[in-house]
This record gives C-alpha cells, sequence and structure tokens, in this order.
C-alpha cells in the first residue's frame, strides 16, 4: 500500500487539511502553511501512487501534488486503510496468538483509531443514521481480514519490518519514497517484500502495472542497502491471489531510468505550467472533473511561477546524465508512523 506522502507532501492524493509535514526542495512547509497563502514549491521526490498518477493523467498530479485539492474520502481506500491497520497490529502479539478470531477483534478500536486521527472519514456513513451501512463495511472488512489467513501463515512469520518508510535519494537529485507494508528477512538474509491489496488482481496483461509499485520499492531497497530482494509479493485479499516475482539488477535498473524519465516529464511541465489532462476511463472515478478542461472545467490559477528549470535544477532535484545515474547515493530510512495514512491500496 502507497504511502501517498510526497514531494509537496501527499497525504491520500491531497485530502485532509491537517498539518503534516511538506517535503520539498529543501524547504519545509504544511498543508495548513499552503492553505494560509504561504509560497507554494515545486514537486521534490516520488512515491509509486505519485508516479502512477502523472502516468495515468498529468492533470491529475498537479490537482494532487501542487494545488492539493481536496478529494472526498472513498469507503474503498478508507477499508483498505483499516485492514492495512489491523494485519500491522496483529503481528504485535505473540506467534501463537496471531489468529482470525484475534484480528477481527482489533477492527473496532482501529477503526475508532482511525476516525480520531482522520475525522473525515466520518462523513463516509454521516447519512448512515441507523448504522446498517457501517455494519457491512465493517462485515466486508472482517472477511478481507479472514481471507488473508488463507493466504498466508502469521503463526510462522517474523517481519523485520512493518509499515517501513523508505527514502532514497539518487545522486540526481530525485528523492524516491514509500511506505512498504511488510519485510520480511530469511536467515540466510534473503528479503522479501510484501504488500496487502484489499482489491482483486488484476488479469495478467496489467500484472505489470500491478508490479511497478513492487520494482519502485524493490530499486529503493538495492539503493539504501545494495541488496536485490529476492521476492517481491502481491497479496490480493479481495480475490485470494497472492502475485509473486523475483526481481533481477536488470528490472531495477529499467525502473530507474523510467522514474528518470518520468521525473524529467515533471520538472518540464512544473517549469512551463503545461499539465495536459489524459482522458481515460478512469476519469468517471476522478473527484476533479469541475476543474478539469475535458468535463467543461477550469483548473485552479497555476501557483507556481512559469519558467522556473533553473530553481529546479540548482539545489533541487533534476536528471543527470545517463552516466551519473548508477553513482552512489545518500538514503534514509525509519519506521513510518502510520496514523492519517490514507493512500490507495
Amino acid at each position: 500500500m502507497d504511502s501517498s506522502i510526497e514531494g509537496t507532501a501527499e497525504a491520500g492524493g491531497g485530502a485532509g487539511a491537517e498539518a503534516v509535514p511538506l517535503l520539498t526542495g529543501g524547504a519545509e512547509t504544511t498543508v495548513a502553511d499552503t492553505a494560509a497563502g504561504r509560497p507554494v514549491v515545486p514537486p521534490a521526490s516520488l512515491s509509486p501512487s505519485r508516479a502512477s498518477d502523472f502516468m495515468q493523467c498529468p492533470l491529475l498530479y498537479r490537482f494532487r501534488v501542487i494545488d492539493r485539492l481536496p478529494e472526498k474520502p472513498s469507503e474503498a481506500a478508507t477499508r483498505g486503510t483499516l485492514v492495512h491497520a489491523v494485519l500491522e497490529r496483529l503481528f504485535d502479539a505473540p506467534a501463537a496468538e496471531r489468529t482470525a478470531p484475534r484480528a477481527k477483534s482489533l477492527i473496532p478500536g482501529q477503526w475508532d483509531r482511525l476516525r480520531e486521527t482522520r475525522p473525515e472519514v466520518v462523513e463516509l456513513f454521516a447519512d448512515d443514521p441507523e448504522g446498517e451501512r457501517l455494519a457491512r463495511w465493517l462485515g466486508e472488512a472482517e472477511r478481507l481480514v479472514e481471507r488473508w489467513f488463507t493466504l498466508e501463515d502469521p503463526t510462522r512469520l517474523e517481519p523485520a519490518e512493518r509499515e517501513l518508510f523508505v527514502e532514497a535519494e539518487l545522486d540526481s537529485g530525485l528523492r524516491l519514497r514509500g511506505i512498504i507494508d511488510r519485510v520480511d528477512v530469511a536467515a540466510t538474509g534473503e528479503v522479501r517484500i510484501v504488500d496487502y491489496k484489499t482489491g482483486k488482481a488484476p488479469r495478467p496483461e496489467y500484472a505489470e502495472g500491478a508490479l511497478f509499485q513492487m520494482k519502485f520499492y524493490a530499486l529503493v531497497v538495492w539503493r539504501l542497502k545494495n541488496v536485490i530482494p529476492r521476492r517481491l509479493q502481491l497479496v490480493y485479499l479481495g480475490s485470494g491471489d497472492v502475485l509473486t516475482y523475483d526481481p533481477v539488477l536488470a528490472d531495477l535498473e529499467r525502473v530507474e531510468r523510467k522514474l528518470l524519465a518520468l521525473w524529467e516529464a515533471i520538472r518540464e511541465a512544473t517549469r512551463t505550467g503545461e499539465w495536459r489532462p489524459r482522458p481515460t476511463k478512469l476519469c468517471g472515478w476522478c473527484d476533479h472533473q469541475a476543474h478539469c478542461p475535458e468535463f467543461g472545467g477550469t483548473p485552479p490559477p497555476y501557483p507556481l511561477p512559469v519558467g522556473m528549470a533553473d530553481g529546479l535544477s540548482a539545489g533541487g532535484p533534476g536528471v543527470a546524465p545517463r552516466e551519473a545515474q548508477s553513482l552512489p547515493v545518500r538514503a534514509a530510512e525509519s519506521r513510518a508512523v502510520p496514523q492519517g495514512r490514507m493512500g490507495p491500496d
């Protein structure tokens, strides 16, 4: 599950107005700062979700990262956040006590915690005074948690990390960051990266797109530890499928080249202010139709100066020449603080 914490600090694709750190171009600001009218700064990092946003639609990327337009919480994304929190907390218990009933018993408490840290999710069920829809929704979360026990045995797992925030800064200046659901390390030192998905597994022809996020994480781990993960594992709780992939060095090098090219396109759009919409079937689920030219809308005034290429390349992230792309990197990692995490799963 991608963290959605990047650039001008994504928090669930722009939803929410709490003051969370925004790490951007060497400066630190907050959502509250931006709302108060302080200067908006250009994006300075990529997470898997925001990279996917730009590939899907550059204008969507702008709305989420630069304009930070609000988005309504969705039942699906919120349920994903809840299930992730339950699976993370389950590993606090001794191995023998990691059972399905115990996991389900964690759901009410984690839902209360989520409502406290993200009050906007309460509006999901504002029109449900009797609580019938909420009860069904919580029941769906229970079924997803139960299904996980048919796919993995938590009594035999001792994760090295859970909800691990990772960040690697390439010598090009580009920072890659994200939150990995689980990292398993075998006695032999082999690393497995695991991500939970509460939706259904994609059809085979779309599997490569699904693996993009995992290869992104593998690249960051490689840059951090000089270790290529032995296995990437996607656990689809919605359909009961497990998708695995064993990466090799060439995979990670290709992903790095792709991300550097993507970042160059983002820099150019930031410099020119030209963020073109890219209509697809996914537009029907977009919260920003009122601001999108494809639906007769008008984007808000562009909050950054046009023609700021020099500012982006001097002391900020940029794309280095190809021969510099494989140089060592500066990196940092820490445990993530999961509350408030509302990114798409």
